[in-house]
């Protein structure tokens, strides 16, 4: 229990630490006593720890050592923790995790918490999924066996961060009478928490918090009443434990007299009982009740009476007022984020006067004038004000809380503050103690201060995502304290200076997203407690070398992407000091060669070298080098060799190989192994032959898969239907054949297939449109397709680019092409533009197309999500063009040339105001010209030559800007025509005489407009004054008097002028 209690305790004591230089010291009598007490204390643990050697040793009880191994048994033990645990070791007191009573043998401590009881409680809290998958195989699993009820003395029992896969707590659990500590703590129970537990009068510390992934069970409870027999109870921690239908848990709660620490966050609690008044809980000094969310419009009063409260933690939980904290005079921590404080304001004024150590008010609403009320806090040490709307003022009172070591500024909206306004408050200080400073992404728009080098103690500084431009001043050499500094993502230009290496602290450098130009500088080298380096998408240049690293053996983190460097190590056979976990080099110059250091870097989990000039081919030995990669990224080289070479280990989550010179089948690549976990698999543009292997039933995890621009032939793989997973698959460019398989259809997920440029027969398989209604990208372009265009391709509503050319397609255009919402703008686009995450490497991947666009082909890559395409060209399309068409108004690209198309141009063509291509050449279109087409504003590319259009062409700047060619082959004239031989034949004066007729068409138009409404207005004023004898005489007796007034104020005027 001891040790429990410690352990909760340091979530306090560890802030205290982290504070205490600053802090008030104690009485001296108070640390004269604390020095003699913890004196006592190691004294009689010294000595009982030379009684226990001098005494002679009790083995363990054989049934408890028989009781231990069923446990054993039950479990599932994949780090083998428990290897220690065998029959043949008589004495289970020595076994992992046991500990026994020296005197009697009784197991009394079973402690087998998963790593090391430190589990984050979700997946997404670890870096990389290979620390979440190392975590996981060290959480034992399986099944608690009820031979644990032979420890008849067991006192403590600890199985928390384990995975018991959502079994129930054991009941049994509830007959272990001695028990004092019970951890269950993150371990995966589900279903409901046995009221049994309620037996164990002598427990002091209950552990039974569980956080659940979105698709996992939480564990329940219906009913609490059953913890009131847990008088003796200290520590009680419910965090994630769905309490939604407990009503009465705040008078549960008050049974347990000795509560010193009660956790109940993310519990779903739905009532906080605001006319309950006061607690029997007089010993409270921890109380978490944060996300819980309370609709409530009167504060709960017993909190403000709980006096004892030292940490109060009321995180996103209230909508309505908050409780008062004006009697609270023992509280230090205090944790308001996400909480509604513009309704609350008096809630800042009266901690005023408190002795708060640690302030938390992010998200809170907080505007720049509620941060006044907060001038006393003098012991604060800790404020976060992230997330809020703190705009132009900074209150000069933050220049009062000249304790403050950490501050949060982040994600408000500064504007137009400067750096030098920002820090002023804090260097009114005599002595400013700040060792943390966050400004991260506040829109500032100014330099760095030279007075930045005055804050001599900061730790950590993030001016991140801002727009902060100038030179790094030369004043921050002096932070030689700094651990963390952060600059990314602004507009700071220069070169990097060379006093950086002076910051002997630093951890953390992050330089990336500015406009740093020049080379690197070897001081770099020297900061050899570096562990993170970033400064990628600069315009660096110039040669790295070995000693531009020197010194730098703990860095595992180096993304210097995106620059213009060359790395060329002195010596050849250099090895570098450190161990990196993830490299990013692209657009470096690092070949020709493989770089020899590269494979001493074992413990790589991600590695980008994309775009390095290496055309040397890859070492057979390549990915043995690395156990551990996840992300690897080599496109866009010149790399060579046989890729039936190379055998992908189980580590690998996404590859991309793309845009080099590899060869060979793949079949040994694809199917030599077991069951993969990649996600991402781009072999795109590179020179592989053979047929496309069909073994896809290994590859269950992936979403991506390009294998596009090769020399693959045959017919598509079956088992390629397998992969549900699949958001993306590309093979155009190769040399398939066959029809498409109907296994495709249970690729339900897929967003993107591009199957064009491929000898692929048949007809477009219905199953396309009701199957695959999340495709965004079809592209079937340049097969041996044949038959219509099936009506079940308008069930694609979110299709963005429909691109069917060159095939042998008959019948006519479906008429049902309005139903594509993106299209015809009923949906708004994705804002994802085709970018694919899963989780490694830069944050997005995109993919590209190759597309025919105003008659050119061009590969689309980072605007592919803006092209709204549809492409129908070079078939047998027969019949009308449909009118349903011209509904598509967000289209940009249409192209219907080179058919049998019939019939005329749609009347309300110009509806489709986004177009900006627009081909139907090589047609049997007649009639004229629609006039609408004079509206589609954006239009820059248009051909409709070689038809049987007739008559004017439209004005229209967009029109006459067009080449000639584009409408050649018809009975066309006017501009931009010079030459109007297409034209119906009639003389010059023909012309002039018929344009004066349009014209004077046009003019009695306008005429007979105007005289209507003349006649009608004129009608309407003077009809009534006609008809109605007293209106005449109203209406003349207005015009009188206004005729006087105006006469008067004309006479008084020029009689004003002439007495001047």
């Amino acid at each position: 229990m001891l040790e429990y209690k410690c352990n909760l305790s340091c979530k306090l004591q560890s802030r205290d630490n982290f504070y205490s230089t600053n802090m008030t010291p104690r009485l001296s009598f108070s640390s004269f006593s604390s020095f003699h007490l913890c004196l006592l204390v190691v004294l009689a643990l010294f000595r009982s720890c030379s009684s226990k050697q001098n005494s002679e040793h009790v083995l363990c009880i054989d049934a408890e050592r028989q009781a231990l191994l069923r446990f054993k048994h039950g479990l599932t033990d994949e780090t083998h923790r428990l290897a220690s645990w065998v029959a043949e070791n008589k004495d289970c007191c020595n076994w992992y995790g046991i500990t026994c009573d020296n005197s009697t043998g009784h197991v009394h401590r079973v402690h087998l918490p998963g790593h090391g009881g430190h589990c984050p409680a979700y997946s997404a809290s670890y870096f990389t999924e290979k620390e979440y998958t190392d975590a996981s195989n060290q959480r034992l699993k399986g099944d608690i066996s009820r031979s644990l009820l032979d420890l008849k003395q067991l006192k403590h029992l600890d199985l928390s961060c384990n995975d018991f896969r959502g079994i129930q707590v054991p009941k049994f659990i509830g007959s272990l009478q001695n028990l004092k500590y019970l951890n269950l703590l993150n371990s995966k129970f589900g279903g409901t928490i046995p009221p049994q537990l309620g037996n164990l009068s002598n427990l002091n510390v209950l552990c039974l918090g569980s956080f659940h992934e979105f698709n996992e069970e939480s564990t329940s409870v219906m009913n609490m009443q059953w913890l009131s027999g847990l008088g003796m109870l200290h520590h009680l921690d419910m965090s994630g434990v769905d309490l939604s239908k407990v009503v009465d848990w705040l008078q549960v709660i008050n049974t347990l007299p000795s509560l010193v620490e009660l956790h109940l966050s993310s519990c779903a609690l739905s009532d906080i009982h605001p006319y309950v008044h006061r607690l029997n809980l007089t010993s409270l000094s921890l109380l978490d009740l944060s996300r819980n969310y309370f609709y409530i419009s009167v504060p709960p009063q017993w909190i403000s009476s709980m006096t004892s409260l030292v940490s109060l933690d009321l995180s996103m939980s209230f909508l309505g007022p908050l409780p008062s904290f004006r009697n609270l005079t023992s509280l230090e921590f205090l944790y308001l984020n996400g909480n509604n404080l513009i309704n609350s304001s008096l809630v800042l004024e009266e901690l005023s006067n408190s002795n708060l150590i640690l302030l938390g008010v992010s998200a809170s609403g907080i505007s720049s004038l509620l941060i006044d009320s907060l001038h006393n806090l003098t012991s604060l040490l800790s404020l976060d004000l992230s997330y809020n709307q703190l705009t132009r003022i900074i209150p000069k009172s933050l220049g009062n809380l000249c304790n403050v070591r950490e501050i949060d500024l982040s994600r408000n909206s500064f504007g137009n503050i400067t750096l030098t306004y920002l820090l002023k408050s804090f260097l009114e200080c005599k002595s400013p103690a700040l060792e943390s400073l966050s400004l991260r992404g506040n829109y500032i728009d100014s330099i760095i201060p030279l007075t930045i080098g005055q804050l001599s103690l900061l730790r950590t500084l993030d001016i991140s995502l801002n727009q902060v431009s100038g030179l790094i001043p030369y004043s921050m050499g002096r932070l030689s304290s700094l651990e963390v500094l952060d600059l990314s993502d602004n507009r700071i230009n220069g070169s990097l200076p060379n006093w950086i290496g002076r910051l002997s602290s630093l951890k953390e450098l992050i330089l990336s997203n500015n406009q740093l130009d020049g080379n690197l500088p070897d001081s770099l080298g020297q900061i050899s407690k570096l562990n993170s380096l970033g400064f990628s998408n600069n315009s660096l240049t110039g040669v790295v070398t070995e000693s531009h690293f020197a010194k730098l053996v703990s860095l595992n983190y180096l993304d210097g992407a995106g620059n213009n460097l060359t790395f060329r190590p002195q010596v050849e056979s250099w090895i570098p000091a450190f161990q990196l976990r993830e490299l990013y080099l692209n657009s470096w110059v690092l070949g020709p060669d493989f770089p020899l250091w590269l494979q001493s870097q074992k413990k790589l989990t991600e590695l980008d070298i994309s775009n390095t000039h290496i055309s040397s081919p890859m070492p057979e030995s390549f990915f043995d080098s690395f156990p551990n990669l996840a992300y690897l990224d080599m496109s866009e080289n010149r790399i060579q060799g046989n890729i039936t070479l190379l055998v992908i280990p189980a580590t690998l989550e996404e590859v991309n190989l793309s845009f080099n010179e590899l060869l060979g089948s793949l079949q040994h690549l694809l199917c030599s192994n077991g069951v993969t976990k990649i996600k991402f698999l781009n072999l795109g543009n590179n020179n592989l032959s053979g047929v496309i292997p069909d073994c896809w039933e290994k590859w269950p995890s992936l979403g991506v898969l390009n294998l596009e621009n090769n020399n693959l032939s045959g017919e598509i793989p079956r088992t390629l239907g397998s992969i549900d997973s699949l958001e993306f698959l590309s093979m155009r460019g190769n040399k398939i054949s066959g029809r498409l398989p109907s296994s495709l259809m249970k690729l339900m997920k897929l967003k993107v297939l591009q199957l064009g440029r491929n000898e692929l027969t048949g007809r477009i398989p219905t199953w396309i449109g009701t199957k695959l209604t999340l495709l965004r990208l079809l592209n079937l372009r340049a097969n041996n397709l044949d038959g219509s265009i099936p009506h079940e391709i308008c069930y694609l509503n979110d299709v963005q680019i429909l691109d069917l050319a060159h095939n042998n397609l008959d019948g006519n255009i479906p008429s049902c092409f309005n139903n594509f919402s993106i299209l015809s703008g009923i949906e708004a686009t994705p804002s994802d533009l085709f970018a694919f995450n899963f989780g490694r490497g830069p944050a997005y991947t995109i993919i590209g197309d190759s597309l025919v666009i105003k008659g050119r082909e061009d590969t689309y890559n980072t605007i592919l999500g803006l092209v709204m395409l549809l492409d129908l060209s070079s078939n047998n399309l027969v019949g009308h063009i449909p009118s349903e068409l011209t509904s598509l108004t967000e289209l940009r690209s249409l192209n219907l040339s080179r058919n049998h198309l019939t019939g005329r141009i749609p009347e309300k063509i110009g509806g489709m105001k986004s177009l900006e291509s627009f081909d139907l050449s090589l047609n049997n279109l007649y009639g004229e010209l629609p006039i609408s087409l004079s509206m589609l504003n954006f239009l820059s590319s248009f051909n409709v030559s070689y038809n049987n259009f007739s008559g004017r062409i439209p004005t229209s700047t967009q029109l006459q800007s067009m080449k000639e060619s584009s409408f050649l082959g018809n009975k066309l004239c006017g501009a931009p025509l010079t030459q109007n031989k297409g034209c119906v034949p009639r003389t010059s004066t023909t012309d002039t005489s018929q344009e004066e007729k349009e014209d004077g068409r046009g003019d009695w138009g306008l005429i007979i407009s105007i005289v209507v409404g003349f006649v009608t207005g004129f009608w309407i004023i003077l009809g009534p004054l006609i008809v109605k004898r007293s209106w005449r005489i109203a209406y003349f007796n207005f015009l009188s008097r206004l005729s006087y007034m105006v006469y008067n104020v004309t006479r008084k005027y020029c009689c004003h002028m002439f007495s001047k």
